[in-house]
């Protein structure tokens, strides 16, 4: 096991997690009696059975298959390979940045309320959430320029103080309504004016409760954090089944308790808070727990909520600000999509800072505006993720499971699809991710097509031996395409090669085939095999993304090996070159000899040192 990086106790790394789960506190209650009215808990309770039914067996399988904290969109890229895989990513990535990107401004916006309503806070600062929140996310940003590294402890602290005045403030307000049983009556009365039945009650709360979806925020999050847990001293990186079983209790013990607060939660705040304070404006706006916390227990008590709301929300962002640093590198390099900013943490930090100052403007500051964006971000990267098990369960042959993953995908499918059609800002949002992502990708990748992408080439013994025996005179690679024909092939190739290229014999030359692989990869390492082909042609066999780019590769190497400049010999191929430069870029083949000798030009500025490129 890889003891590079420290490993905590699960409950300790569930805090880190709960840095953007929990944190939802803050604005969920008021967002839930916003969209549901008098039927927030009863919407409440159905976004808590699907969290418990719907997404945690979910993650749980996510976390058991991508054990390294690639999440849900890395299984999705192997069970959908090729451009088809790559181009989903893409666009998946494009509402992962829509996810963290709400998630910083909302929790600073959220922040702000938080500050302007305390009472301890001056006057002039009311009505200046915008500026506020600018400040928070201008502060963010700056400690980002400085270097920040996530800090588990930092994480533990802030959840645990919250949860604790959470529950203080939770249990004080039951107890007034212990008191004032009347408030549950007239709840009730009222859900029967406006409702008639519980049947009616419960399709409305049905309607309505992709609106809450929030509160299913921390699931990603929770796997991508899953290497910071501690396994087991027999655990190793191929089967940490430890930390596979850790993380599991992880996912659990965070939706039991994020359950737990949610009920609790709006009950208190429906039952005790007039409905007039919710909307914008009123005094639960974004803050329906702080407003309890100031009402029952005193603007003392409720400073202290204040600040650790503030402090807990913060940081939530800065969870996120991490999450982005650690999610575009992780792919986009990979795929040869990356600008050369994007894998520079400063630079990266100014776009994402400057994009958070764009959408916080955009929504004034207003938590309950962005709402709609957070949860359509959230939502589509759990639907993802019940795609991409019940893929993988269909893959295994579990019939039963890919059944019920499937039944789960389908509800998550219709949550996604009404919060769109309801608020569709998260999907407008997603889409310029998408669209900024998709063109700087597409353009970076075209750019960097000439680039020598082979990471390393291993050489066997068998190939190296052709080398070694060629080197005393010259080494003369053939080109040849991996069809496996017949003796007459190979003579008839050398043949050609020999004639157009006036050589004298075929004594040195060694024929490279090159299988192409997922041409839509963008690095590889080159493995080189050497063969004896009918008892007389020695053959170099390969697998790339790319052919023209492993020829490159493996002239540069065998010169570097061997001190010798070799000689490879092409025949033209036959269309359109526009067409076969296309080819190329989309399937690794089309006009290899004039890409091969642009890629060695690239890669080798000295021509003295360049190997010979022929072409008859």
């Amino acid at each position: 096991m890889s003891t590079t990086e420290r490993k905590h106790s699960w409950w300790k790394v569930m805090c880190l997690t709960g840095v953007d789960y929990f944190s939802t506190l803050g604005y969920q209650p008021g967002i839930a009696a916003l969209a549901a009215g008098a039927l927030a808990p009863i919407a409440t309770v159905v976004l808590v059975l699907l969290t418990l039914f719907g997404a945690l067996p979910v993650y749980r399988r996510v976390a058991a298959e991508s054990p390294h904290g690639q999440g849900s969109i890395s299984m999705l890229e192997k069970l959908l390979p090729f451009w088809r895989g790559k181009l989903f990513v893409l666009v998946l990535l494009g509402f992962a940045a829509t996810d963290f990107m709400i998630t910083i401004t909302l929790s600073a916006a959220d922040a702000s309320a938080h500050v302007v309503e305390n009472p301890h806070v001056p006057s002039f600062i009311h009505g200046h959430e915008l500026a506020i929140t600018i400040g928070l996310v201008a502060i963010l940003g700056g400690v980002f320029l400085r270097g920040f590294s996530e800090a588990i402890g930092v994480a533990v602290f802030l959840v645990t103080t919250y949860l604790a005045l959470n529950f203080v403030v939770i249990a004080v307000s039951l107890g007034h309504v212990f008191a004032n049983p009347h408030v549950v009556g007239d709840w009730t009365n009222l859900l029967q004016v406006e409702h008639g039945s519980v049947l009616a009650m419960i399709g409305m709360s049905l309607l309505v409760f992709p609106k809450l979806a929030l509160g299913l925020s921390g699931f990603e999050t929770g796997v991508a954090v899953m290497t910071h847990v501690q396994g087991h001293p027999g655990d190793t990186e191929e089967r940490p089944v430890g930390r596979i079983r850790n993380t599991k209790k992880l996912l659990l013990a965070a939706a039991a308790i994020m359950s737990t607060y949610l009920i609790a939660s709006s009950l208190v705040t429906t039952w005790l808070i007039p409905p007039a304070e919710f909307e914008d404006g009123g005094e639960a706006s974004g803050r329906a727990l702080a407003y309890l916390a100031h009402g029952y227990l005193g603007n003392s008590f409720g400073t202290v909520y204040d600040v650790s709301t503030i402090a807990i929300l913060w940081f939530a962002g800065a969870s996120a600000m991490a999450g982005l640093l650690n999610l575009i590198p992780r792919y986009l390099p990979r795929y040869g999509m990356a600008p050369e900013w994007a894998g520079a943490i400063r630079p990266l930090v100014m776009v994402l800072t400057a994009t958070a100052f764009a959408i916080t403007w955009i929504f004034k500051a207003d938590v309950n505006a962005q709402a709609g964006a957070y949860a359509t971000g959230v939502l589509v990267l759990i639907t993802s993720a019940a795609v991409a098990v019940t893929l993988s369960a269909r893959r295994a042959g579990q019939r039963k499971q890919t059944v019920v993953f499937a039944l789960i995908a389908a509800v998550f499918a219709y949550t996604t699809v009404d919060n769109v059609i309801e608020r569709p800002d998260g999907a407008k949002i997603g889409g310029l991710f998408i669209l900024a992502i998709v063109v700087s990708s597409v353009l970076s990748r075209v750019r960097r097509a000439f680039e020598l992408r082979t990471t390393k080439v291993e050489i066997d013994a068998t190939a190296e031996m052709f080398l070694r025996d060629c080197a005393r005179r010259d080494i003369r690679i053939l080109a040849h395409e991996p069809d496996h024909g017949g003796p007459e092939e190979y003579q008839l190739k050398r043949e050609q090669i020999l004639l157009d290229n006036d050589l004298p014999d075929g004594a040195d030359v060694i024929f490279v085939e090159v299988t192409v692989t997922d041409p839509s990869d963008f690095e590889s390492v080159l493995e080189a095999r050497g063969e004896v082909v009918h008892d007389r042609y020695r053959v170099i066999r390969m697998e790339s993304p790319s052919v023209p780019n492993a020829i490159a590769a493996l002239l540069l190497d065998i010169r570097d090996r061997t001190g010798v400049r070799p000689h490879v010999y092409f025949e033209w191929t036959e269309g359109s070159p526009a067409t076969n430069l296309l080819r190329f870029l989309l399937f690794g083949v089309g006009e290899v000899a004039p890409v091969t000798r642009e890629v060695i030009r690239r890669a080798e500025k000295d021509r003295e040192q360049r190997p010979h490129v022929h072409v008859g």
